[in-house]
């Protein structure tokens, strides 16, 4: 993992605002529906981009200056929800793949797509697909923090009884003395 001076060279060329790539919104606006994205015609002139604080455990967020009542108002009249901010990780700056998920993401809830549902999961896949942990840096570096704050867990392989400690957030596939599939040992 990168340390903390790492990281800071990483990110001295960073512009004063994050860019919006040519053409990105007219290709949100050919994937989705009015119904879908009310929003998505008045981003244009509502949007601002910023950077977010680099020690920040998000890569990106959306905020919207009216409150959830009112958004979901504005949303059913397919009004204009107003100003709306878009803050990215400056961390994203040296992975394009990446940065261009996280914005495609948080432009998906600008526009109006404000869950967490498949129709904004799929849409974010087909505009811009995510980078593979293996090919993120900064990915790589999000899930070793994670997993620094993790306790060592034993596993035992109900197959073989094998023992061995690791930090793992999921439980593991196989066994890695007998390579069977894993299933826990029950004590």
């Amino acid at each position: 993992m990168t340390g903390g001076s790492g990281q800071r060279e990483k990110i001295t060329n960073l512009p004063e605002r994050p860019f919006l790539p040519e053409g990105l919104i007219d290709e949100l606006k050919s994937k989705l529906t009015k119904k879908e994205a009310p929003f998505l015609k008045y981003l244009g002139k509502n949007l601002q981009l910023i950077w977010i604080d680099k020690n920040e455990s998000r890569l990106g967020m959306t905020r919207f200056e009216c409150n959830a009542n009112e958004l979901f108002r504005r949303r059913k009249l397919r009004v204009s929800c107003g100003p709306v901010t878009i803050g990215l990780n400056p961390l994203l700056h040296n992975d394009p793949e990446l940065y261009q998920h996280t914005l495609v993401h948080e432009l998906l809830h600008a526009s109006g797509l404000l869950d967490h549902g498949s129709t904004h999961a799929d849409m974010a896949k087909e505009i811009a697909p995510p980078p593979k942990l293996a090919d993120s840096q900064v990915l790589q570096e999000m899930r070793e923090r994670v997993l620094q704050k993790l306790p060592e867990r034993q596993w035992i392989c109900g197959d073989c009884g094998y023992t061995w400690e690791r930090k793992r957030i999921t439980m593991p596939s196989r066994c890695p003395k007998c390579a069977m599939p894993f299933k826990s040992q029950e004590s």
